[in-house]
């Protein structure tokens, strides 16, 4: 089991920036790759970005290229996603998750943490 818990959500105007952070505990060594997901109201949950847990490689939705950054720290068992120029459309909860080895999609998720960009 991999528990996941997210932060540094919160309110913030067009234009602004927020990083968010997401910890992982339990068995973090059956952790393949890490992501970020959004669900805005009444719209379906979307993928933002993945990272490779051991080999860093990531990836990013078109919608946030050039403005967010995913990034991880094994030491502390942590992944970010720094959110950069954030527009209106990017309020939704953002949830974490974690893919293992054994799991050909993402199967353990946190309790999601809300960003709000007002203008």
């Amino acid at each position: 089991q991999v528990q996941l818990v997210e932060s540094g959500g919160g309110l913030v105007q067009a234009g602004g920036s927020l990083r968010l952070s997401c910890a992982a505990s339990g068995r973090t060594i059956s952790i393949y790759r890490m992501g970020w997901f959004r669900q805005a109201p009444g719209k379906e949950r979307e993928s933002v970005a993945g990272i490779g847990w051991s080999t860093g490689h990531n990836y990013y939705a078109d919608s946030v290229k050039g403005r967010f950054t995913i990034s991880r720290d094994n030491a502390k068992n942590t992944v970010y996603l720094q959110m950069n120029s954030l527009k209106l459309e990017d309020t939704a909860v953002y949830y974490c998750a974690a893919q293992t080895y054994a799991s050909a999609n993402y199967v353990y998720w946190g309790q999601g943490t809300q960003v709000s960009v007002s203008s």
